[in-house]
């Protein structure tokens, strides 16, 4: 699936938090917010679309997760955070090339197409992966693990990237062909940018293959490499973007354009990113994989980046000027987003509260950010109960609404998002901080469930407030619009 992903190292943080970001961009697909406790848990899983039928581990954790509401094609769960505080995204859709999938083909589902035959399962995917990994995990590293060995038993049919946080580290896992794949810890001090491409662009093998302390990989890759002759680079430096991604005229228009943008944000005085002798373009393909930004980054950063549609330049498609370039790459605030999370594990907190998950749902350039705590026993129904019908009353469709309203008069409505998304925030981070208090002294879990229940209060309150704004400006510009003086 379409996606854009940020993943941001402890050291790299305001706060001294890790953070994991990824806007689900589906075809407006209708998305919620639930909590599955362990005893809603299978121990048989199978696949709506490859078929695959996977037994799991026992003892399951509870944990969030961003399913469909509509189950016709699968779960797809999205992002989540478990009980022992580690997080997950899944996942970031990225690209290959023939050498790779020839060498390692996709395991995908085939139907029987004659009589006495029977149906072939096919391998993991998106719909699967957050299901068959999160519950089980206690640190992001076992996340890669676990992942890597489902991956290497069962294959996949679609070329992923998964991240993983808990409250040290940050982990990047990139699938390779069917079978392969390779993973490594984001360094403390970066961030990380995926838009939809084979990311990595350095990749230890001596430390894959020996201490295994910042880099995981399938345990055939050298052999896989060599056996297929894989290997493009020269002067003995290994870029595993060259090996095992792409280098299309089409990465130019709806990949590296992301990470331009992104780049360009996180490190305005380190690189030159335009005008003449820029290091990158929109169009560059060695834009890299993580940056150390120029200042530390907080959760208002991240959703600027996963917000982004290239405000402040040519190509912002909302300009108001014509310039040539408007609207030529795809945006990262897309419009058919369904939900987009950033999950972060704190530290200098009480263990129940560490994990804090920011949901937004529909396109990211008109949503707000909500915090809610992970550690409760179900989700409030604002963010829950959402239907396949619209309605007001949950925080889907309503931003939804907001988004789809404020898009066709951007102009005179964005003040009124900027508003919106800053009061959502503000009002958040404030509820947060005062319950993490409330928590430290009483040790009830029942207040992270009260916590939760104000915060959706505060944003059904302002996501009204923001569009009766929106909806009384957009009717003033309806085409069927008329005025006759009196006098």
């Amino acid at each position: 699936m379409p996606c854009t992903t940020v993943l941001v190292g402890k050291k790299a943080t305001n706060d001294n938090s890790t953070m994991i970001s990824r806007t689900d961009d589906g075809f407006f697909d209708v998305k919620k917010l639930v909590v599955v406790e362990p005893k809603d848990q299978k121990r048989k899983y199978k696949s709506v679309i490859s078929k695959v039928e996977i037994d799991l581990p026992e003892e399951p954790m509870r944990y969030t997760m961003c399913p469909s509401v509509d189950p016709a094609h699968g779960v797809w769960p999205a992002t989540g955070i478990n009980a022992a505080n580690v997080g997950m995204t899944a996942t970031e859709t990225i690209t290959s090339n023939p050498r790779v999938l020839a060498a390692d083909p996709l395991v995908r589902y085939k139907k029987a197409e004659k009589r006495g035959e029977k149906d072939v399962p096919g391998g993991i995917g998106e719909e699967d992966i957050c299901l068959l990994v999160l519950p089980y995990i206690h640190s992001a590293r076992e996340g890669v693990e676990r992942l890597g060995a489902l991956l290497e038993k069962y294959g996949t049919y679609e070329s992923n990237g998964i991240g993983f946080n808990d409250e040290n580290e940050v982990w990047w896992l990139e699938t390779i062909g069917g079978h392969h794949w390779m993973a490594k810890r984001v360094p403390d001090d970066a961030v990380v940018i995926a838009p939809n491409q084979f990311a990595m662009d350095s990749f230890d093998l001596d430390d894959a293959f020996g201490d295994r302390r910042d880099h995981l990989c399938s345990a055939d890759l050298r052999e896989f490499i060599a056996d297929n002759n894989l290997d493009l680079n020269q002067n003995g430096a290994f870029n595993p973007r060259d090996v095992f991604g792409s280098h299309s005229d089409t990465d130019h228009i709806y990949n590296t354009p992301r990470a331009w943008f992104m780049g360009r944000y996180l490190t305005p005085y380190s690189h030159k990113w335009t005008g003449e002798g820029a290091e990158f373009t929109p169009e560059s393909d060695n834009i890299p994989w993580c940056l150390v930004p120029d200042r530390k980054v907080a959760v208002e950063d991240v959703r600027y980046l996963v917000s982004g549609h290239y405000q402040g330049t040519d190509f912002d498609p909302y300009i108001s000027r014509n310039t040539g370039k408007r609207g030529m790459y795809r945006s990262i605030g897309i419009n058919r987003t369904g939900v987009t999370s950033i999950c972060q594990i704190r530290s200098g907190v009480e263990d129940k509260v560490k994990g804090v998950e920011w949901i937004c749902y529909g396109s990211t350039t008109f949503g707000a950010f909500l915090p809610v705590y992970t550690a409760v026993p179900k989700a409030p129904k604002y963010l829950s109960d959402v239907t396949l019908d619209v309605s007001t009353e949950n925080y889907y469709w309503a931003s939804r609404l907001i988004g789809a309203l404020a898009d066709h008069t951007y102009g005179n409505t964005v003040r009124f998002i900027e508003r919106y998304q800053n009061a959502v925030m503000t009002e958040g981070r404030r509820i947060v901080a005062e319950y993490d208090k409330k928590y430290a002294e009483t040790k009830d879990e029942k207040t992270l469930a009260e916590a939760n229940e104000k915060l959706c209060e505060m944003a059904k309150s302002e996501t009204v407030k923001c569009l009766n704004a929106v909806l009384f400006e957009t009717s003033k510009d309806m085409k069927n619009g008329f005025n006759m003086s009196d006098n």
